[in-house]
């Protein structure tokens, strides 16, 4: 194995673990446990919360294909984090909001996402995090 595929190979494993972490944070949903993912949907409609955001932005945002986006956001929906409304201008199209109970998630994920941050970079100084990240970053365009 040459040294590109190593690194791909320890971004993967990164991605999982990171995954794992982020799908065992402790949550106060009563009625099951919201995924990683859901968690960052929250974050991603709570911070575009003034714009009117539709399921193919989670799909751009999130670099998912359609079918992965419509079974996140289902579930979603079915746990009251987020609600479909109709757009006047286009029937076809549904808007997504946050739910009251979405957005008390919302606060909870940021709280448990920052602790993991800290975990994550810890021993490493702000220069290397920007460089690390602009490195991600350039591979990530050189993928795409």
């Amino acid at each position: 194995m040459n040294e590109k595929s190593n690194l791909l190979l320890e971004v993967k494993s990164l991605h999982n673990l990171v995954r794992r972490r982020i799908d065992s944070m402790p949550s106060d949903n009563d009625e099951g446990i919201i995924t990683g993912m859901q968690g960052f949907v929250i974050g991603y409609l709570f911070k575009h919360k003034e714009e009117e955001v539709f399921q193919r932005d989670i799909e751009a945002a999130f670099l998912i294909r359609r079918s992965t986006a419509t079974g996140i956001l289902k579930l979603m929906e079915e746990k009251g984090l987020i609600e479909r409304k109709p757009v006047l201008s286009d029937a076809r199209l549904k808007k997504l909001t946050l739910t009251a109970k979405g957005i008390g998630h919302h606060q909870n994920f940021l709280a448990e996402m920052d602790r993991l941050e800290i975990c994550a970079t810890k021993g490493l100084t702000e220069a290397e995090v920007e460089t690390f990240l602009t490195t991600l970053i350039r591979i990530k365009h050189n993928i795409e």
